[in-house]
């Protein structure tokens, strides 16, 4: 008898404020064996980076996820008391969030249980599966635990970007020990090499100390810190190279491999040039120190993994807005002088993700531009790419949740996000993603990092500016990517909805707002609000702060004329206005609408942060042990994927 495979559901299990999701495969089963052969040995690659990730996030990550962990396996299904469930509750979180902070409001998290029965747990489990140092007993690791878990005092945030404070000494992150931020400025500022603008991306894959007085590099790599999760990725990416589609692949896996045994940032340049340039084949991937979000100084790359393959079908409408890039460049609204003469190398897929690793999972991006160094983006190009199965499930669980009943009371406005919204969405992505951080130039001589700070939020609001500009053009409906030229204003009402008040549900009462993504959307929203001689209004209607716009075009025109300045602020390497501006739009909350919005929110029921369970890819061997097919299996719970996760792939 056959047997049946369970129904596929896009929503799993929610807790705390997250909501978790399920992915598909879409056409998987169509690739060649040998295709997913390569995918499996990727995705081996990507999940050994998992360990990387927390450590990154903060010094204690790892001991406390084990420490939890081993108390867990102990007392799933023997312990129903409440406090083994907040416990529980407070293990998925750090599951989520890579470690004890917010994955996204950086705050650390406070659990519910208490000192007393964590003590209890860790005398009662086996003293084997503690983290436990040499000559360290159970109590003095529970002593050197206890602050960072429960004190709200101690590491409070991961990331800060507080203006007029010590940036890196307050924040919790795992780049820098005992150093302060005007020496990791000093230290960095002194390695760039002058007359010339092909900088590596100093300090990018080390983490600074102070050792006898002297700052130095700790470098991650082969036979350095985070050595043996390296190694098995190294092991896995050699793995992959047998079976590459093709000789440019190998050249990029070999590429990467070199600059992993040798840390040397100029392999890595090397490699992302090799990357950039393969945009023929079917599979492709991300692996390595790439995003700086996670460093408030903006210098560090936070490991992360990603498995993709090309959807080709939708990737029609990506390759129409790569083909057209020189125009959209030209007809820019911005000073002539920071546009490129000549766009090079931009090109755009929209895939499906095979596996997500490192600060990609379980939350994880749903547009891609890559590099990041601007001098090879304005010399080779960039590579973007939006992963459609994701943003399908974002879509099917957000069906029916009411949030849109509850923040727009207007038939018409809903009918017209109903309508337009979802292509408007994938769209804005693509502008994002493919020609908004592609576009423009900075001027000869200026540093790259001359933002600082504020470097992430400018460079997010330019990328999102250079979209909401172009969503209106007609040349949009001229090139069949909108029907018409009234459906751009769903996007724009979103937009501003979410950029003014909806967002505001991530964040926890009486705090301001600290992630890039959500500042660059404020600043960008309110920035408009003040400058757009009444284009946009919030008022109130039923006793409900609602938002209306009266004006698409002038509300337009008011983009353009931000995405003019942003685009001078980053081109120039203006510091002071980039902290004007971000300082003036994107930080403060208020208290009052705050309020407001988290009342109206709270009665939906819908946790505000989504993230993903990955598929499980299976092996089938033949007779003489070679794989010959992958099978895709969706029904691994969450907590025994990351259990499984932290006994297979724990390396550190």
């Amino acid at each position: 008898m056959d047997i049946q495979e369970p129904a596929f559901s896009y929503v799993d299990e929610k807790f705390a404020d997250i909501q978790m999701l399920r992915y598909r495969l879409n056409g998987f089963e169509q690739l060649k064996p040998r295709q997913k052969v390569f995918i499996y040995y990727l995705a081996q690659a990507t999940l050994y980076g998992r360990d990387i990730t927390f450590d990154q996030y903060g010094k204690y990550n790892l001991k406390i996820r084990k420490t939890l962990e081993a108390i867990y396996r102990v007392g799933k299904g023997n312990d129903t008391s409440e406090q083994f469930c907040q416990l529980t509750t407070y293990l998925k979180r750090i599951w989520f969030s890579n470690g004890i902070h917010h994955h996204y409001g950086c705050l650390k998290f406070i659990p519910s249980f208490s000192p007393w029965f964590l003590l209890q747990y860790m005398e009662k489990v086996d003293k084997n599966s503690l983290p436990l140092e040499k000559g360290q007993t159970v109590q003095q690791l529970f002593h050197e635990l206890q602050p960072v878990i429960f004190d709200p005092d101690v590491m409070t945030k991961r990331v800060n970007k507080e203006d007029g404070v010590d940036l890196v000494k307050t924040s919790a992150c795992n780049f820098y020990d005992d150093v302060s931020q005007e020496e990791v400025e000093c230290f960095y500022q002194k390695k760039k090499i002058h007359d010339t603008d092909q900088q590596p991306s100093w300090g990018l894959n080390s983490t600074l100390v102070k050792e006898n007085g002297d700052l130095k590099e700790l470098t991650w790599k082969a036979d350095g810190k985070y050595g043996e999760a390296i190694k098995k990725i190294i092991f896995w990416l050699n793995k992959a190279v047998e079976v590459a589609e093709n000789e440019k692949q190998k050249t990029v896996i070999r590429k990467l491999v070199r600059f992993y045994e040798t840390g040397d940032l100029a392999h890595f340049d090397e490699y992302s040039i090799e990357w950039l340039e393969d945009k023929e084949s079917t599979i492709d991937f991300i692996n390595g120190f790439i995003e700086v979000y996670g460093d408030p100084l903006g210098l560090k790359g936070t490991w992360e993994g990603i498995v993709e393959y090309v959807d080709k079908e939708a990737t029609k409408r990506t390759r129409i807005i790569s083909e057209n890039a020189q125009w959209f460049e030209d007809h820019s609204p911005v000073d002539p002088r920071f546009r490129k003469e000549k766009v090079k190398g931009v090109s755009a897929n929209v895939i499906c993700a095979a596996m997500l690793g490192g600060e990609e999972y379980p939350a994880s991006a749903i547009g891609i531009n890559l590099p990041n160094a601007e001098w090879i983006r304005e010399q080779y190009g960039s590579k973007s790419v939006t992963i459609g199965n994701l943003t399908e499930a974002y879509n099917h669980a957000a069906k029916g949740s009411g949030f849109r009943q509850e923040f727009v009371d207007d038939e018409l406005t809903l009918s017209m996000l109903d309508q337009y919204d979802d292509i408007c969405d994938d769209l804005h992505t693509d502008l994002h993603e493919c020609l908004g951080h592609g576009s423009g130039q900075m001027l000869p001589g200026t540093d790259a990092d001359a933002l600082k700070a504020y470097g992430n939020t400018i460079e997010e609001a330019r990328a999102d500016l250079f979209a909401l500009y172009y969503l209106a053009d007609g040349k949009m409906v001229q090139l069949g990517l909108l029907p018409n030229n009234e459906a751009f204003h769903a996007q724009y009402y979103s937009y501003m909805l979410n950029g003014l008040m909806t967002q505001l549900t991530r964040i926890s009462k009486g705090h301001d707002i600290e992630e890039a993504h959500m500042r660059n959307r404020a600043l960008i929203a309110y920035w408009a609000l003040q400058h757009g001689e009444g284009c946009v209004e919030m008022g109130k209607r039923n006793g409900k702060t609602v938002v209306t716009i009266h004006d698409y075009q002038k509300l337009r025109a008011c983009f353009a004329e931000l995405l003019k300045e942003i685009q001078r602020i980053k081109s120039e390497g203006d510091y002071l206005a980039a902290r004007n501006m971000v300082e003036t739009y994107a930080v403060k909350v208020d208290a009052q609408l705050h309020d407001e919005v988290l009342q109206r929110f709270e009665k939906l029921n819908i946790a505000p942060y989504k993230g993903f369970i990955n598929p499980v890819l299976s092996p089938v061997l033949n007779d003489s042990g070679e794989i010959i097919d992958v099978r895709v299996d969706y029904s691994e719970p969450y907590d025994e994927q990351m259990l499984r996760y932290s006994s297979q792939y724990g390396t550190l």
